[in-house]
């Protein structure tokens, strides 16, 4: 392919005794964006990034990262990427300035460009007024930020980012996301997996998802969506009795038969035409005097695209086969 994209994996394979972790995944990152790699835990989505950048060998594919082979050229792909694990590997004992310094030491700056290096570092994640405090005293999210400065030492053409704000509270994982979203308007391509959906709808340029180390379908998050439904109207009614009459009213301007919870009260179907639709069902319903609880227009979130693409939540830890997934991905999102 082309140099539009930083990365380019085809076929990749890998085994670990009995469990076939990769099973021919196929994908492609296009320059300067953030991609997405959602799947369920066990899907594969942490051993396709630590074979593409080079911490284990692949059992079979191919795969290029930043134009150098992986397998043939693993040495300039080193040269070429960042990487930030799970876990945090800043020094606690240490303070922020003196992490930066240190790695910036350990890839052969000397001593007057590490101290530049770690100032730019600093400033750019928001961490000069820390600068000098120990990594230990730092919030989940401060030391996640300063993770992430210290994979940016040689400003890499690939960032890879695995589960970065697993157990991060709300205001630390918002503060890993703005560094993130930094990076990439820099021109840094972002390899970002994680299980965290709304992570990935925020981040993410395109998503690929994964399971049973395989590709299965890849689109922007609005596109995955889309596929599976688009807009719904949907109304939560007050009374058992009007679920009859509202059904009918709903069905008047669904695009397919209109699904009732008779627990919760709701009626819901897709719809093309969403204002009018709205517009429509209410002014009815009021008409009617139906009393609702409430009424409004709806799209499809992740958790719903994902549950009907791998028929499990993203935080599964089941690892053994399932159904065929393949049973699960409209015809139109297949890969």
């Amino acid at each position: 392919m082309g140099t539009e994209y930083s990365v380019v994996a085809e076929g990749l394979r890998k085994r670990y005794g009995a469990k076939q972790a990769l099973d021919g995944l196929d994908l492609t990152v296009r320059r300067g964006s953030v991609q997405g790699l959602l799947g369920p835990n066990g899907a594969g989505k942490t051993t396709a990034v630590r074979i593409l950048s080079t911490l284990i060998r692949m059992d079979g594919g191919r795969a290029t990262v930043g134009g150098a082979d992986v397998n043939e050229d693993p040495r300039t792909v080193r040269t070429r990427i960042g990487l930030t694990g799970q876990s945090a590997a800043v020094d606690e004992i240490l303070t922020a300035r003196q992490n930066l310094r240190m790695f910036a030491r350990l890839f052969h700056f000397d001593r007057a460009a590490a101290r530049r290096r770690a100032d730019e570092l600093l400033e750019q994640f928001s961490l000069t007024e820390a600068a000098d405090q120990q990594a230990s005293k730092f919030s989940g999210g401060m030391r996640r930020r300063l993770d992430l400065a210290s994979s940016m030492i040689l400003a890499p053409e690939v960032l890879f980012l695995d589960e970065p704000t697993t157990g991060l509270d709300p205001r630390g994982r918002s503060e890993v996301w703005d560094a993130v979203r930094q990076l990439a308007d820099a021109g840094t391509t972002v390899l970002l997996t994680t299980h965290y959906l709304d992570e990935a709808d925020k981040l993410s340029d395109r998503i690929a998802v994964i399971d049973h180390g395989r590709t299965i379908t890849e689109d922007t998050p609005d596109g995955l969506k889309r596929a599976i439904g688009g807009d719904r109207i949907e109304v939560v009614l007050c009374e058992p009795g009007d679920l009859d009459a509202a059904t009918q009213v709903v069905s008047r301007v669904a695009a397919s038969e209109p699904q009732v919870d008779t627990e919760e009260l709701r009626v819901h179907a897709p719809v093309s035409e969403r204002v009018a639709a709205l517009t429509d069902v209410a002014r009815t319903l009021q008409d009617a005097r139906i009393r609702v609880e409430d009424i409004g227009l709806r799209r499809p979130t992740l958790d719903e695209v994902f549950l009907r693409l791998t028929g499990r939540p993203a935080e599964s830890e089941e690892d053994s086969p399932g159904p065929s997934v393949a049973e699960n991905v409209p015809e139109g999102l297949r890969a």
